[in-house]
């Protein structure tokens, strides 16, 4: 077990070869105490789990980190103000908690967002403030900072592109705010860090199980570069999201679906939509839900819809009626409206809901729990699903716990709520885009100036650089141009036509790093420029 206190000190000596991890895995006889199947929020934050305790943990991923519902929020570390409308008071208290433990353990990566709540009618004012100070109440010593109301005045110099007509002041509180594919890049390294071995583009194509038909391994396959290896497992988890009945039926054929895929959709413009650096908070948009429009990496994200779809899909397209309900909400509440011309990028998500057991029994998406659930079949088999990113370390905690009883192994105590993730840094100027990296800031700007033409910008509208490319083929497992321009440097989703301006470049420095062909490169770009198109509104 290691302790990651200094991350400049142990980086040089964890492995983050792919290929030699691989390699070793298909040559080994070792059996895992856990194996767990899924690289979203909860399979990462298990292998944090599970490792940090002590345990050896296999982590394998069939895409990329965070590639689908992980990669695809709102960006906000929250309690869930709407799930207090609910009254569900147990959830809200119980991810404020988690809001606190994140922050005080990824301060690179997670900040204070300021909210505010425009009124426009007279009783909104004091019926707001007084259900935001209970939710600053439940949040204790850990409360991000108090919620108050607002003059007109001040709400208009805040926010100065919100609707001024029909404005009479505000209602102002704080949650926080993140990076998610970051984080869950972090994720990773800090569970190798503990010991476990951590690895994406590897699918499970099977369970397998002893002569009692109790689990004991799993098969696998390697998405890259090919072959398939068997490896055994005192404890299996299901950590797939949305993808979580596949792996069920994989364990029994007559399994019924427990997963209702639900999709959320997002639009990002300029910053300028806003003016300012609060976020709007919609309270109720006009199917019953709330909306943001929240500052993000120099940007405005809006956003989202939850509409109930029938298949799990790593990616997902925006519904025209979707992205037409954004606009038009947004547009009640901005003084200019955005237009289709103004989305930078169009991403869709899927949360994995719990299923109804009737199609009649749940008629909108956001009337079916948030809360997650663990599962363990008769073979052994752990499964969670449903919660959110606020929770991923308690839904982690849970998983390990249960996977402890069900695999015989030796009880060991949760060390996660203290223990900081990889590049845990206070970082005091966040106007710098390196600032997400944390502690690593200083090893990626060495390497920008290690070699002529590390520091040549990938794209004039964007301060990535070839550095930053190296950095997460080395360091960070990108394979692929969609999890360099996607989830490493986030272009995809700031700008998704000029991330594909940005892919031939970015093929070809990873070419030569990983010692792959023309043909590699021309493939790679042909493959992300298909990606994109799902990120691209058509005008």
């Amino acid at each position: 077990m290691i302790n990651n206190s200094d991350f400049s000190l142990i980086m040089p000596n964890i492995n983050f070869n792919r290929e030699a991890s691989v390699s070793s895995l298909k040559n080994t006889t070792e059996q895992w105490d856990v194996i767990v199947i899924g690289g979203g929020a909860t399979g990462l934050g298990i292998a944090v789990d599970a490792a940090s305790r002590g345990y050896s943990t296999l982590l394998l991923e069939q895409s990329d980190f965070a590639k689908a519902t992980s990669g695809r929020s709102t960006k906000l570390v929250h309690g869930g103000v709407r799930y207090l409308q609910n009254g569900d008071v147990g959830l809200v208290v119980e991810a404020l908690r988690e809001r606190g433990y994140l922050k005080t353990n990824a301060p690179h990566l997670v900040t204070d967002q300021r909210f505010i709540i425009g009124n426009y009618l007279w009783w909104e004012k004091p019926f707001y403030t007084i259900g935001l100070t209970l939710y600053d109440l439940l949040a204790g010593s850990m409360r991000l900072g108090r919620s108050l109301p607002m003059r007109r005045s001040a709400v208009i110099r805040q926010i100065p592109q919100i609707r001024h007509k029909g404005l009479k002041g505000g209602v102002v509180y704080h949650d926080g705010q993140f990076d998610d594919a970051r984080l869950a890049v972090n994720l990773m390294q800090t569970a190798a860090e503990q010991g476990a071995t951590v690895l994406n583009h590897i699918r499970v194509s099977r369970l397998l199980k002893d002569p009692h038909n109790r689990l004991a391994g799993i098969a696998a396959e390697d998405m890259l570069d090919g072959g398939t290896f068997e490896l055994k497992g005192k404890c299996i988890i299901n950590a797939t999201g949305v993808f979580v009945d596949d792996i069920l039926r994989m364990d029994n054929p007559e399994s019924k679906p427990i997963v209702r895929p639900s999709q959320g959709v997002h639009l990002v413009v300029d910053r300028s939509f806003l003016g300012g650096d609060d976020a709007i908070m919609i309270p109720r948009t006009s199917d019953g839900r709330v909306m943001f429009a929240v500052p993000w990496h120099n940007r405005v994200i809006l956003g989202t819809t939850d509409i109930p779809v029938r298949e799990a899909v790593l990616e997902p397209r925006a519904l025209d009626e979707e992205v037409d309900f954004i606009l038009e909400t947004a547009g009640r509440y901005l003084s200019r409206k955005p237009e289709r011309a103004d989305v930078m990028s169009v991403f869709a998500g899927l949360r994995p809901l719990a299923a109804p057991k009737k199609e009649a029994e749940v008629k909108k998406t956001k009337e079916i729990s948030r809360s997650h659930k663990l599962i363990v079949s008769s073979s052994g088999l752990v499964t969670i699903t449903g919660g959110k990113w606020t929770t991923y370390r308690k839904m982690s905690e849970d998983a390990v716990d249960m996977a402890i009883k069900t695999g015989g192994l030796p009880f060991r105590e949760c060390r996660t709520r203290h223990l900081k993730i990889h590049g845990f840094m206070n970082v005091s100027d966040r106007k710098d885009w390196l600032h997400i990296y944390g502690s690593d800031r200083e090893e990626i700007v060495k390497l920008r100036n290690e070699a002529a033409g590390n520091e040549q910008k990938l794209h004039q509208g964007f301060e990535f650089t070839v550095a930053e490319v190296l950095w997460a083929v080395r360091r960070e497992m990108a394979r692929t141009v969609d999890d360099v321009l996607a989830r490493r440097v986030r272009a995809l989703y700031l700008d998704a036509r000029a991330s594909v301006e940005m892919a031939p470049k970015v093929a070809a420095i990873m070419a030569k790093e990983l010692g792959k062909d023309q043909k590699w490169v021309e493939q790679q770009v042909a493959d992300y420029k298909l990606i994109a198109e799902g990120y691209i509104l058509d005008l």
